[in-house]
């Protein structure tokens, strides 16, 4: 339980910043190019607030706002958007009411879930698998034995990559203080927004990090050490997922479930127009971080990624124990973290099969 207090104390933390006003939780902003605006009837609620992250394991996100189908299946309920750069972030955000849904990672999702007694959030639906790599400085690292002693970034202390690396270096036998980073492998917290020039001036020599971070690194000269995927079963793991608030969840389950049909038209939309969607989530990332990707990055980038309607529960139960074997969190009790009665329903309406939760659903 030490652990958990520590970790939930960085999360008041972060709380207490977002509540100032010079540090909000996340970036307000709306891209001008969609192509769909609110029409006809409000459902249950006027307006829904989501939260996603500019980067690719989030292209249902993007794609889903930037191309209108969110906003077309809500009708004329208004979609507004935030962006965040990691998901303990959002996690907070969300328990404060400042957005409704956000996709997320798993670790992040998981922590907020137990911290709350599981009546915080539910998981409604899938996003991405893979997309995430150890990229390092060939000229410093050539094997994993080479990474002891080196410096290695992750996004934000308990979000899912750091989780990850964390028990990575632990199956190689070494030892680090999970809230320090300090130890056989130095864990240096990075903004992924910055972690390109950090590379880049021999501040980490390596980093484990989700798409286009990974990708950004390679160009740079950097290798991929680790291809998580790799290290899965069946080579599928979640990375991002869509979650919901508890109470926004009780008040207007429409409203839900037609986020989540908006979320499963615009996999559907990348599966079947893949260039055009990587160019749509590269003009997305332009609109809302000043520049876009370079294309060989993004093509780079993209093989690697799977978007899913499936939340791949079963994985959600692995990583949750990852983070308990590294320290971070108690084994936590996760039944009742999914929710996916919206998404099936969605599903059955398209004449597609159910997606399983792994016996973590609600009762």
């Amino acid at each position: 339980m030490r652990w958990m207090r520590r970790l939930g104390a960085v999360s008041a933390g972060l709380a207490l910043c977002a509540a100032l006003s010079a540090c909000g939780y996340g970036s307000q902003r709306v891209d001008t190019t969609v192509k769909v605006a609110p029409k006809g009837a409000a459902l249950s609620a006027p307006q829904v607030r989501i939260g996603y992250f500019p980067n690719l394991t989030h292209a249902t996100a993007l794609v889903g706002v930037r191309e209108g189908m969110l906003q077309k299946a809500l009708g004329g309920t208004r979609l507004a958007t935030t962006t965040f750069n990691a998901g303990p972030t959002a996690i907070e955000a969300l328990n404060a009411g400042s957005v409704d849904l956000a996709w997320v990672g798993p670790s992040p999702a998981v922590n907020g879930f137990t911290k709350l007694g599981g009546k915080g959030l539910r998981i409604v639906a899938g996003a991405a698998s893979g997309g995430v790599k150890l990229v390092v400085n060939p000229e410093k690292i050539r094997t994993a034995a080479d990474v002891k002693g080196r410096r290695i970034a992750s996004p934000q202390l308990g979000n899912t990559q750091d989780v990850a690396l964390l028990h990575w270096i632990a199956r190689q036998g070494w030892q680090v203080d999970p809230m320090s980073g300090r130890g056989d492998v130095s864990v240096v917290r990075t903004d992924t927004k910055v972690t390109p020039n950090a590379y880049k001036s021999g501040a980490i020599d390596g980093a484990w990090v989700p798409e286009p971070t990974a990708s950004l690194l390679v160009a740079q000269g950097a290798r991929v050490l680790v291809d998580e995927e790799r290290l899965w079963p069946g080579r599928r793991f979640v990375t991002t997922h869509l979650i919901v608030s508890q109470r926004f969840l009780d008040r207007h389950p429409d409203v839900v479930e037609a986020v989540v049909a908006g979320a499963s038209a615009a996999n559907a939309w990348i599966a079947a127009e893949p260039a055009k969607a990587r160019k749509s989530v590269n003009e997305a990332l332009r609109r809302l971080t000043g520049k876009p990707l370079p294309d060989d990055v993004v093509a780079s980038a993209w093989p690697s990624l799977t978007f899913t309607d499936d939340p791949l529960a079963a994985t959600l139960g692995v990583q949750a124990s990852h983070a308990a074997e590294v320290g971070l969190l108690d084994r936590p009790a996760l039944h009742g973290i999914y929710d996916l009665g919206p998404l099936n329903k969605v599903r059955q309406a398209a004449g597609r099969p159910p997606v399983d939760d792994a016996g973590l659903g609600t009762p």
